[in-house]
């Protein structure tokens, strides 16, 4: 990278930059965030062209979702990110997949402190559009790129976590696979997603939108078989967590 491309990239993306695998030799940060997705049809990772994710992807969606987003974590416990749980030290590494408008990111942030990166990725522009405008600081940096290819080494982060987004990726055992490649041993992981557990059947019909309602123990299994460790889940109502690390 140049000097001169190294003087517009943010502090953070910059030190994101030196956990990828294969550097873009010129990062496209001219959006505030770090676009590493390659839109062609014959590189473009699979994508959910359902409505749900048709409508968060859009400018009045996303805005939507940050409002609602931001409810449901104040006042619906099951949506509060187990922070204390995933044992961030001081000045560790921190993803969020499918960030969003970044407050999930921004908490990250806080807990590894000024020493610490956290950085959240997301495939919606408007998304990270918001996140960009509404999260500053040093230690938190916005990638769009796509959790079923992670641009990241093996074993990165000291801790992953996904809020309400995993149901929406086409290839879910894929994004758990990767996730599971960047943690690092020891690292933990947390992700909430919806069950069918007691969702009324209209909402069911959702699925054929383009989100997946999962069974009670379809992610467990999902992280069991790609290697993680201590598995456990909690489901509330209709949503479940599921935690686990990597050895």
């Amino acid at each position: 990278m140049t000097d001169q491309l190294s003087a517009q990239v943010p502090p953070a993306l910059k030190r994101a930059l030196e956990l990828f695998t294969e550097p873009p030799s010129h990062p496209d940060v001219s959006n505030g965030y770090l676009d590493v997705l390659d839109d062609s049809p014959s590189h473009a990772p699979p994508k959910n062209t359902g409505f749900i994710q048709t409508v968060w992807a859009s400018g009045p969606g996303s805005m939507f979702y940050d409002h609602a987003q931001a409810f449901a974590r104040r006042f619906v416990g099951a949506w509060q990110l187990p922070i204390d749980w995933l044992d961030i030290a001081a000045g560790g590494v921190a993803l969020d997949v499918g960030s969003g408008p970044g407050n999930v990111t921004a908490a990250l942030a806080r807990a590894v402190g000024p020493d610490g990166l956290a950085l959240g990725i997301d495939i919606s522009e408007p998304m990270l559009a918001r996140a960009v405008s509404a999260q500053t600081a040093p230690n938190i940096g916005f990638l769009r790129a796509d959790a079923q290819r992670l641009p990241f080494r093996e074993a990165t982060f000291d801790a992953v976590t996904s809020l309400a987004v995993l149901q929406l990726i086409p290839e879910p055992s894929a994004a758990v696979a990767e996730m599971f490649r960047v943690l690092r041993p020891g690292g933990r992981i947390a992700i909430m997603v919806p069950t069918v557990g007691n969702v009324p059947p209209p909402l069911r019909l959702l699925s054929s939108g383009g989100a997946h309602f999962f069974g009670e123990d379809d992610l467990g299994d999902l992280f069991e078989q790609h290697g993680f460790a201590g598995v456990g889940s909690k489901t509330l109502r209709s949503i479940q967590w599921v935690r686990g690390r990597r050895p």
